[in-house]
């Protein structure tokens, strides 16, 4: 009878996601260019890119390249931040002549920022234009994405725009889990709210962010959230209490190149914020245990037991494969990636622990060579 009625229980939560008014399951908040866009037809005086760089020499190019067939007029600020490559050679080497690019050598990280943020912050002054386009180094743009940008911001009304990048899903361990990792992230921030006028879910996806320039002034810059690790939705989150709307959304009109080929190198990127998602709180961290072993494990071991528990489970398995299914069939993969959902939330909770574990030892978190120690407990409540 236990087994059954944790089968039940798991198999309820996830019926429970499936008809959720907004749905966060369903892939339709998407924005994706048009592909007979003609760049040359495009002025894009208005709009500065801001992208921020360190140790990105390998990727840099292609990037600029992509930028380069988006329109005319176009404005990059390149703030290198203090790479230990040759990231500044390479973007003024590889840059196009459609392109006028600025070149800024970052200042050494400052005290109580977080080195992406900082480097953002030391480029917004150099920004003249009414709009700003936050873009990861990595990120490439297909033709016509930023005018796609500018269209979906007219349309909307709203003074951020930002689409969540297609990540690369060559590998096994890509496809396994960066899908899934897209697909949490829209469970916890649902879009469809997000993009509606209430304030209490804001969300954005960083790598490739459009935002009024005097909006962003007006929410006191980057400063406003210089210790943040999630400084996409905290940038949201900014925006929205200023009054404004924002839009996020997928998209397979900017894609990532930034290569995740082993489980490690996924675990780390996952870890960097996993606990920062639970605002490090151990209640939030033994709910969210609690809630994925019902959601992942609970229907399996129900397969098990007795007839009522079998039935259960079943219907947990299935509501996991038709939540996830939209998310797979998104990005072209096999239809049957979305049976591997519980071995997916058991290596992301592992992930959840670690990076709970690494708070509790004094190391937030690392990235690109830099360890961020534990935020002042007003920060870590933020």
């Amino acid at each position: 009878m236990l087994w059954s009625g944790l089968a039940a229980a798991g198999a309820a939560l996830w019926l429970c996601v499936l008809v959720l008014p907004w749905q966060p399951w369903r892939v339709r908040e998407r924005l994706e260019p048009d592909p007979a866009e003609n760049g040359a037809d495009v002025s894009l005086e208005d709009v500065t890119v801001l992208i921020p760089a360190r140790d990105e020499a390998a990727v840099i190019g292609d990037t600029l390249a992509a930028l380069g067939r988006q329109g005319r007029s176009l404005r990059v600020v390149l703030v290198d931040d203090r790479s230990g490559d040759e990231t500044a050679e390479a973007a003024r080497q590889a840059a196009p002549a459609a392109l006028t690019l600025d070149v800024h050598a970052g200042a050494p990280l400052a005290e109580g920022w977080t080195g992406k943020l900082w480097a953002l912050e030391q480029g917004r002054g150099r920004i003249e234009t009414p709009l700003t386009l936050l873009l990861d180094a990595d990120i490439t743009l297909r033709p016509g994405m930023i005018r796609a940008l500018l269209a979906r911001k007219d349309e909307s009304g709203a003074a951020l725009v930002s689409v969540m990048a297609a990540l690369r899903m060559r590998g096994g361990w890509e496809k396994l889990l960066l899908p899934a990792f897209i697909f949490f992230f829209r469970l916890l921030y649902p879009f469809h709210l997000s993009n509606g006028p209430g304030r209490r879910v804001a969300a954005a996806a960083g790598g490739c962010v459009l935002i009024e320039t005097a909006v962003l002034a007006e929410v006191g810059g980057f400063e406003a959230i210089r210790r943040a690790l999630i400084d996409d939705c905290a940038l949201a989150r900014a925006v929205k209490e200023a009054g404004h709307r924002t839009w996020t959304g997928v998209s397979r009109g900017a894609e990532s190149h930034r290569p995740y080929p082993t489980l490690g190198v996924v675990w780390r990127m996952v870890a960097r914020t996993a606990y920062t998602q639970l605002r490090y709180s151990p209640v939030l961290l033994l709910l969210c245990t609690l809630l994925m072993a019902l959601m992942f494990w609970a229907p399996i071991a129900g397969l098990g037991g007795p007839l009522a528990g079998q039935i259960a489970g079943g219907v947990g398995l299935v509501g996991m494969a038709l939540c996830y299914l939209p998310t797979v069939r998104y990005y072209r993969l096999f239809s049957a990636w979305a049976l591997t959902m519980p071995l997916i939330g058991t290596l992301f909770l592992a992930m959840t622990w670690h990076s709970a574990l690494r708070d509790w030892g004094g190391r937030r978190s690392e990235w690109k060579g830099r360890v961020y120690g534990r935020a002042p407990e007003g920060d870590r409540a933020a």
